[in-house]
């Protein structure tokens, strides 16, 4: 890697804290005469979401997801993410002949690799041979029986036994090479020509790229199941399937998204990530010193009693940011629609007015599920950061929240 892509790569470390950014998704909150604010109903029977999914702006709904994973991408890359990247940038010219050879984008089969093993050829995931292996991670089964891949199983643990115990670099590069043979998926080359052929099998089952690629981590089964309970429709895009789906709208497929522990509804975004991460497309914006950097602190607005149809509550007069204070109000609303609880209480501020934070005392359970969809929905579209205390949840929101202030019509006068 050359010291300018480094130099640029370095731009792209934060600090292991929240992400925000500009919310670019976001309409005017009235909508325009559009029906009933209504938040995760999908602008259906009269109602309107200001961050309901437009087919139109997919491009901006997907980048704005990649910016919103970005995070997690950053956090977890083995060693960092600079190091993740000179790894996985080792394995281009294999990357290119592979991609080349089935007609896959290079670039979203760099960020596979990147994503799933951080460059680490030999890497074994929970340190079962059975499980995902190797540069691509692909697990034994779905190696032999899906893609034509040689995996002699016994003879792979037998090796790697001995390859742990090697008391030479010479001699484990002995073993190396013959465990490569005995299990293919430790041979890069053909780890990533097995990878390519998978994503042409689920290529020509869904026909599309990004519906492709999200099965690699979900399964084409599995995907197949979150189509169907979608209900279909015409030029259906993995952004429409995801970001219109809800607890109020397509609640089976949502329910179905919602349901992988293994984050499976979100691997298309962490690719896009990591795709643009290679490229030094992701900027220092995804860090939260960024947002707060050079913000003006003096225009507040105080949140007293309980405001519109929003159900926030304060222990006190808070005083927020603009943008912040929208943004809890929008949330606040989101979380009163799907689960009919009375009210989120916001229990302090922070960060100038850019931070809230919100009790972690709920209602009902029903109350922390749809505060939950909505915490991680507003992240995915790269709206807000969030972390967890023991007592509250702390969320910053972005500048570009403004685009909500009209919701600040239902509050009283401006605090200076």
């Amino acid at each position: 890697m050359t010291g300018r892509r480094t130099r640029r790569l370095q731009g792209l470390i934060v600090a292991a804290v929240l992400i925000a950014a500009a919310v670019g998704l976001i309409l005017a909150l009235t909508g325009g005469g559009k029906g009933k604010l209504k938040p995760a109903a999908g602008n259906g029977g009269g109602t309107y979401d200001p961050l309901a999914y437009d087919k139109d702006r997919r491009a901006e709904f997907e980048q704005d997801a990649a910016t919103g994973e970005g995070h997690v991408v950053f956090a977890k890359s083995p060693g960092g993410v600079i190091a993740t990247a000179r790894r996985t940038a080792h394995f281009r010219p294999l990357i290119d002949r592979a991609a080349k050879a089935g007609g896959i984008d290079p670039n979203m089969l760099e960020a596979v690799v990147f994503l799933e093993s951080a460059g680490r050829p030999d890497v074994v995931a929970g340190n079962d041979l059975s499980g995902a292996t190797g540069l691509t991670q692909i697990l034994a089964e779905t190696g032999t029986k899906l893609l034509g891949m040689h995996v002699n199983l016994a003879a792979s643990k037998r090796l790697t036994r001995r390859i742990d115990n090697a008391r030479s670099a010479k001699g484990r590069q002995r073993l190396e090479r013959s465990r490569m043979r005995v299990d293919q998926r430790f041979d890069p080359a053909r780890s990533l020509a097995a990878t390519v052929r998978y994503l042409t099998i689920a290529r020509k089952q869904f026909g599309q790229d990004d519906f492709a690629f999200t099965s690699y981590h979900m399964g084409i089964g599995n995907l197949q199941s979150v189509l169907r309970d979608y209900g279909g429709g015409k030029d259906l895009t993995y952004a429409q399937v995801y970001f219109d789906s809800s607890p109020l709208n397509h609640p089976k497929a949502y329910a179905l998204l919602s349901r992988f522990g293994d984050d499976s509804s979100n691997y298309y975004w962490k690719l896009l990530a990591a795709r643009d991460i290679m490229h030094g497309l992701t900027t220092a914006r995804s860090g939260r010193a960024a947002l707060l950097t050079g913000a003006p602190q003096g225009d507040r607005r105080q949140l007293s009693g309980t405001p519109g149809d929003t159900g926030l509550t304060a222990d006190s007069a808070l005083s927020l940011r603009p943008e912040a204070l929208a943004t809890a109000l929008y949330m606040a609303a989101q979380v009163r629609e799907i689960s009919g609880a009375p009210s989120l209480r916001l229990v302090g501020a922070e960060d100038g007015g850019w931070t809230f934070r919100v009790s972690r005392r709920y209602t009902s359970p029903q109350q922390a599920l749809a505060f939950q969809y909505v915490l991680d929905r507003l992240q995915v579209l790269n709206v807000i950061a969030w972390s967890r205390t023991a007592n509250t949840i702390r969320v910053t929101a972005g500048r570009d929240a403004e685009a909500l202030e009209p919701l600040l019509d239902r509050l009283g006068g401006k605090t200076p």
